[in-house]
């Protein structure tokens, strides 16, 4: 099984080396830093899942498609920040070996929207979206490390496509180490991680704390209950579904279980923010945001940490 990983952050790095772990062929397209280390290092993956390393001569890193050899991917895994899913969409459309072949789209990406950009450009039963909800850092360019991991990675389509193509893709990811399955309900578990994320990972950020510090406070659980409860209410305005039918539900687990078993994670907005780097508020809260504009809906606590986080980004 031929696969391409567009995007070699953390996240892609991870993924990458469970399906070489399982012997996939496998490419990868990222920045040239990060080209160069694997060059010369190969894909080192540490923590939770125990250490795998792959040397340099048996995977594929490129900085762009044009360097390809060869097309024939049967899947591309798309690991970019979900700021840059517009561009990808449009790279992969305009090469014509993938756009004329039958080749699965998989978005491991944060937030929503990012396969309505894909859907511009291919057609639906060629776009699949994954919620992951294992957390990786990556300490240098070329290693990443599997800090935390609340459930398996969970693999199915908004537009209803055909589940059994992905039957290959998630043995590969299993057998190289992390757990992942197909789902028939993976827009309830998107939303289920929105409802996660928008809470936590804009507050975590700016106060510059982990999840479990957040929840650990009341201050900041009447900010998250509020965000929380606007993102219910933008959620099933907009037709969708999670796997809690209240708020109240959601934040019943989310304090129980969601939070400790995450408690001392970093989120990546955080990280972005140290590094001085773009975050992806606007694929989390500000799709809330202009979800609630176009049902007319306030969502006032979504608004006040977008736009703390947007002035954050704007003093770099």
């Amino acid at each position: 099984m031929r696969i391409l990983i567009y995007g070699g952050g953390a996240v892609g790095l991870g993924v990458a080396s469970c399906l070489l772990r399982s012997g996939c062929e496998v490419d990868l397209i990222t920045r040239r830093e990060t080209v160069d280390a694997l060059g010369v290092d190969g894909l080192v993956r540490t923590g939770l899942f125990g250490e795998f390393h792959a040397g340099p001569e048996t995977f594929g890193a490129h900085t762009s498609l044009t360097e390809l050899a060869t097309g024939g991917h049967h899947f591309v895994l798309v690991c970019t920040k979900s700021f840059d899913s517009a561009a990808v969409a449009q790279d992969l459309a305009d090469d014509k070996d993938f756009a004329a072949s039958d080749g699965k789209i998989v978005l491991f990406q944060n937030g929503w929207g990012n396969a309505e950009l894909f859907a511009r450009h291919f057609a639906m039963q060629r776009i699949y979206s994954a919620r992951v909800i294992t957390g990786f850092h990556r300490h240098r360019p070329n290693e990443v490390e599997v800090t935390v991991h609340a459930d398996a990675i969970h693999v199915g389509s908004l537009y209803d496509a055909e589940l059994p193509a992905l039957s290959e893709l998630c043995r590969a990811i299993r057998e190289g180490g992390i757990p992942c399955e197909t789902t028939s309900e993976i827009a309830r578990d998107l939303w289920a991680k929105m409802l996660y994320n928008c809470a936590l990972n804009p507050l975590g950020a700016i106060l510059r704390v982990p999840y479990g510090a957040l929840a650990a406070q009341g201050s900041t659980r009447v900010l998250m209950n509020s965000i929380i409860d606007e993102v219910f209410r933008v959620m099933k305005a907009a037709g969708y579904r999670t796997h809690w039918e209240t708020p109240e539900g959601f934040v019943r687990a989310f304090y129980e279980q969601l939070v400790p078993d995450t408690a001392e994670h970093e989120s990546s907005m955080l990280q972005d923010i140290l590094a001085s780097k773009r975050t992806e508020i606007d694929a989390l809260n500000g799709a809330v945001i202009r979800l609630a504009d176009e049902a007319a809906l306030a969502v006032p606590h979504n608004r006040a940490v977008y736009n703390l986080i947007k002035f954050v980004e704007s003093t770099y």
